[in-house]
């Protein structure tokens, strides 16, 4: 199992879903953790439950925003010492053909799934630069491989979060840095579940096994790309 004790991460889009279940997998691990939402109340309210009451933080913060990215990093640099892991989580999926969508729809959800990873790594990297053996760890989708109709814009977003994440891998290897992509399938989360039994679904838990197994190899090596599907979806 691994030890991430003396080490600090940060979760963008913790406070539910896959987010709060990495955030608190590696707490349970011993690292010190922020976690942000769009609403600091919520991500306050869901850090306390996590760490209760010490170790995890929770601050407000729009990943869309360049200068709110900025002040958050800063403020875990304040209160937690240091940046050793960066999960980027927050995501926003609108599901329309692009007959439908509208081009606040589609900017909104570029600007969340990747400009917000380009702002938040920015923000990021020279404490990551900084560290021993850190780590970014982009949750995308098995979208960013595997078109659908209605996912004009989320396949648009997934897709270059892959192009982003592999260029990253290769800009900072030699900074020490280990950059990764986990992209599941269907997730049992509130992020696309209209009501269905989606019990045969992934759990949240089972994506933050999966960032932590990444995590686990020896620095020599890099697990740079899963995919993590359900085992045994509804036939179609």
């Amino acid at each position: 199992m691994i030890d991430l004790t003396g080490r600090v991460a940060f979760v963008t889009g913790g406070s539910a879903g896959i987010g709060r279940a990495v955030a608190a997998a590696l707490h349970e691990r011993g690292a010190r953790v922020a976690l942000t939402s769009r609403s600091v109340e919520r991500a306050t309210e869901v850090a306390a439950q996590i760490g209760d009451g010490e170790g995890v933080i929770g601050l407000g913060c729009d990943v869309r925003d360049p200068d709110a990215c900025a002040d958050a990093v800063a403020a875990t640099l304040e209160r937690l010492g240091g940046l050793d892991i960066l999960i980027n989580n927050a995501g926003l999926g609108i599901f329309k053909s692009i007959r439908e969508m509208t081009v606040d729809e589609w900017e909104r959800q570029i600007r969340t799934n990747l400009d917000g990873v380009f702002y938040m790594t920015k923000a990021a990297l020279p404490s990551l630069v900084a560290a021993r053996d850190a780590w970014i760890v982009n949750v995308g989708s098995l979208a960013g491989r595997n078109t659908f109709a209605g996912g004009v814009g989320y396949n648009a977003s997934k897709f270059g979060l892959v192009g982003m994440t592999e260029a990253m891998m290769l800009d900072l290897r030699y900074d020490d840095i280990r950059t990764a992509i986990v992209m599941p399938g269907s997730v049992n989360t509130d992020f696309n579940q209209r009501g269905e039994d989606r019990q045969w679904a992934i759990q949240p838990d089972d994506i933050a096994e999966a960032v932590l197994h990444v995590m686990s190899q020896p620095g020599r090596t890099l697990i740079s790309r899963v995919e993590v599907r359900p085992s045994a979806p509804p036939r179609r």
